[in-house]
């Protein structure tokens, strides 16, 4: 199978000449909302009191405000994600626009939502991870105060993590002409693509709303990044009374800048549909020029340069932040990924964001955007499963409509380990979801995540499928492979590996709960289903024919915190004795984004820039000369390791792989790790002082790391991550806030309570530790350290611009404080 294609991405206007026309009567819709829980009487009428309800600016995840309570189910977080509540605006018009179209479009609301305006019931969307319109323009008084009231309804048990509550994604007024370019309403291919030229198809949706025809011209012009028109095409098009039609245009461009991960170059296309040559409506469109192609002999290639996923699955939620949106707090989970190595995200297990997207697309990260955790069949009480007959063909056409013009998107996933891997029906309905799949963009593959492989392949479920990805079945590639040589295979969800940064349990040993409830970051501990990271990597590299792999995760994430799960899975009966873990174990960084051991394992892994770094950390409150089990990752090839300046010997990386067992299980002989290929030992009989250790490459130094036992915590550190922000009231700056001895040596076991205080045009947002069993508010001006690190999260406030500074406090150790500027 090989495909080939050139596309799209987000909104983002290019003006030049004519463009200086364009409308720009749409913006976001997200200032000054009220709202309000556990409302009594009718909240969509005019004249409901409103006044005393709470005022907030959109994206808003009512959920993350707590309190976490055992109560809740430890699944989703310990968070009240269940219940109704109200969002009403009051808002204005100006009667200039009388005779247009008056919309606004939702990216996602949470969940079960129903929109009225000014009393009358406009649309809604069950599912909260799909966007959609709904048209005001009939019921709009034009000069006058308007109405709009979003009732939200999320059920407890609909998903099996924390989907977060309320309109957490963005929202967008749109002011229009009748006649327009529709929703989502262009769709950017290229048939062919070579060194010199790239053709290119834009097939453009126009909606005529009124009740007479007419004559339009369209023109598309596409845009550099420098704002200057490459190649355009002219349309004459007529129009038939409350019709809509599809215009197809063809171009060629000339030496086409191709978007590659290392150059993630995007052109725009701006859509000007005229009347009598006046524009009366434009649309823009980002895409990249690209070609990807699958084959099962040659795995995958991105303008005919093959490379492997190097993938992580990533949920929705910002940690701290909870569900709502905001732009930098998700490129910076990005610009983490992609420091560690990462070249691809899965979207698990549902549509991203918007803006997801935009910024992969930016920043040079491929992409495989998933529609469903679940199908018909049930995995919970109240999932998807409710709608899935009324809903499933929309939401799945909606989302690859939205979606399909992104460069960075390479493929689109159907399911997650759905019920019907089991079931007679499942081969029949993945056709249908395949089909729809095939129909909305023939570009690109379609696949899905099998856990139940061998039933899936029995029932059918696998066969309609492009590529097959399978989740946790590294030993089962090459027999895989070897009954079905035509197919194109990867591992869509791995490893599932968990640890809590900065804990490490001796002896080192296989476990499945601790009475901590934290999970030691030796990295041999997984659920009985998974396994360690060398062991999928030793299987992919053992596998050429595999595109590679996306783990299981690459940030923690909110709810299922296994292996500490709180209830039954199956009869959600009564509470285990794991409360207070609340959030999973599963990622390479934690809930705050900070770098777990595991992140640099697969930096080893993945990276070429020479680097090293060892474990555990070297305050340890036992004897003299306890041996102390010491690791190395690194990607150089051998590291030697130095206490207090002595050498304990030098090791190289790597064994004969092919003297492996196909069945050896490292997560199964513990004592076996030391011969996983992917990392070194030390047994190190325990003194205070320096270990150090120095990685090496063609005899020359490449790499060191050293760690010192620290004294008693005497100070902080502040250190953000960005001291210059945007003065929108959205830009955001991380504080990363770090316990020292007096000697400026850093505090691995430090639990100092930290009090923050912001004085500048900025306001407090989040706080966070990382540790998945605080449940202390993420909502607060203060935040204890965990494994001496917490989380100061800012936010600059709209349209003020100046110094802000930040100080931190704690009993007994000296203040800090840190200087950032709004700009």
């Amino acid at each position: 199978m090989k495909i080939r294609l050139l596309l799209p991405v987000f909104l983002l206007a290019f003006y030049y000449g004519e463009a200086q026309s364009i409308d720009k009567n749409t913006h976001k819709f997200n200032d000054g909302w009220l709202f309000q829980k556990a409302v009594q009487g009718r909240a969509q009428s005019e004249d409901f009191p409103d006044k005393n309800w709470r005022q907030l600016n959109l994206p808003h995840d009512w959920a993350i405000e707590g309190p976490f309570d055992s109560i809740h189910d430890t699944r989703t977080g310990g968070l009240p994600i269940s219940g109704t509540a109200w969002y009403r605006k009051h808002f204005v018009i100006d009667a200039k626009h009388k005779g247009r179209k008056v919309i606004v479009e939702f990216d996602g609301v949470m969940n079960n939502s129903t929109v009225w305006i000014n009393g009358h019931k406009v649309g809604g969307r069950p599912y909260g991870y799909i966007g959609f319109e709904v048209d005001l323009t009939s019921h709009i008084k034009f000069g006058e105060e308007n109405i709009i009231a979003v009732k939200v309804n999320p059920e407890d048990l609909a998903a099996r993590w924390y989907p977060g509550a309320g309109i957490y994604r963005n929202v967008w007024l749109k002011i229009k002409n009748p006649v327009h370019v529709a929703h989502r309403g262009t769709y950017i291919t290229t048939p062919k693509i070579t060194e010199n030229k790239a053709e290119i198809n834009i097939q453009t949706i126009l909606n005529n709303t009124t009740n007479s025809p007419g004559e339009f011209e369209l023109k598309t012009s596409i845009i550099n990044t420098h704002g200057a028109e490459v190649v355009s095409n002219f349309s004459k098009i007529e129009l038939s009374a409350n019709t809509s039609v599809e215009v197809a245009q063809d171009m060629v461009m000339d030496n086409p800048i191709k978007w590659d991960l290392d150059n993630p170059y995007l052109y725009t296309a701006i859509s000007f549909l005229k009347k009598n040559g006046k524009v009366i409506d434009t649309y823009s469109t980002d895409f990249g020029v690209r070609s990807i192609e699958y084959s099962n002999t040659e795995g995958f290639l991105l303008n005919g340069k093959q490379l492997k996923f190097k993938g992580v699955c990533m949920h929705h939620d910002l940690g701290p932040l909870g569900a709502a949106v905001n732009y930098r707090a998700t490129q910076r989970q990005l610009e983490l990924l992609k420091s560690m190595g990462v070249n691809a995200i899965r979207t698990a297990h549902n549509p991203p964001s918007p803006e997801q997207l935009d910024l992969c697309d930016r920043m040079g990260i491929l992409v495989q955007v998933e529609a469903f955790d679940g199908w018909a069949a049930p995995k919970t009480k109240n999932d998807y499963s409710k709608h899935w007959d009324k809903w499933f063909q929309t939401d799945l056409r909606d989302m690859i409509k939205r979606d399909r013009n992104h460069p960075s998107v390479v493929m689109w996933s159907i399911g997650n380990e759905v019920k019907e891997q089991t079931s007679p029906k499942g081969g029949e309905l993945a056709k249908i979801l395949t089909g729809i799949c095939h129909e909305m963009d023939p570009t690109r593959p379609v696949t899905a995540g099998l856990s139940k492989h061998l039933q899936a392949i029995k029932n059918g479920l696998a066969d309609p499928l492009d590529i097959q990805g399978f989740n946790y079945k590294p030993t089962q590639y090459d027999e895989i492979l070897e009954e079905h040589p035509d197919w194109i295979i990867y591992g869509s969800e791995t490893s599932s590996c968990v640890s809590s940064r900065g804990i490490y349990h001796l002896p080192v040993e296989n476990y499945e709960k601790h009475p901590s409830l934290q999970i030691s970051s030796y990295d041999i501990i997984s659920p009985p289903w998974a396994y360690p990271p060398d062991f999928e990597v030793y299987a992919q590299e053992m596998n050429p024919r595999s595109l590679g792999q996306f783990v299981w995760t690459g940030f923690d994430y909110l709810g299922e915190p296994t292996p500490f799960n709180g209830r039954d899975n199956e009869t959600h009966g009564k509470w285990g004795g794991d409360w207070p873990s609340r959030s999973s174990y599963f990622g390479m960084l934690d809930l705050a984004g900070f770098k777990k051991d595991r992140f640099y394992f697969y930096q080893s892994i993945w990276t070429d820039e020479p680097m090293v770094h060892i474990l555990p950390h070297w305050n340890w409150d036992v004897e003299k000369n306890t041996t102390i089990p010491v690791y190395c990752y690194t990607n150089c090839e051998e590291a030697e390791l130095f206490l207090n300046g002595e050498s304990l010997g030098k090791k190289k990386m790597g064994v004969d792989k092919t003297t492996i067992p196909a069945d050896f299980k490292w997560w199964k002989q513990p004592e076996k790790t030391w011969d996983s290929p992917y990392r070194l030992n030390w047994e190190v009989p325990y003194q205070p002082g320096k270990l150090k250790v120095v990685a090496y490459s063609n005899g020359k130094v490449k790499a060191t790391k050293s760690i010192i036992t620290a004294g008693k915590p005497a100070q902080i550190k502040l250190s953000p991550d960005r001291s210059f922000i945007d003065a929108d009231g959205e830009d955001l700056s991380f504080i990363k806030v770090q316990i020292e001895d007096k000697n400026g040596n850093f505090c691995p076991t430090a639990d100092n309570l930290v009090e923050f205080e912001v004085s500048g045009p900025a306001i407090i947002e989040a706080v966070g530790n990382g540790d998945p069993t605080s449940i202390t508010s993420f909502q607060a001006d203060n935040r204890r350290a965990f494994n001496g690190l917490c989380l100061l999260v800012i936010r600059s406030k709209k349209d003020m611009a100046g110094e802000i500074k930040v100080t931190a406090k704690s009993n007994g150790l000296n203040l800090a404080s840190v200087e950032i500027i709004s700009e």
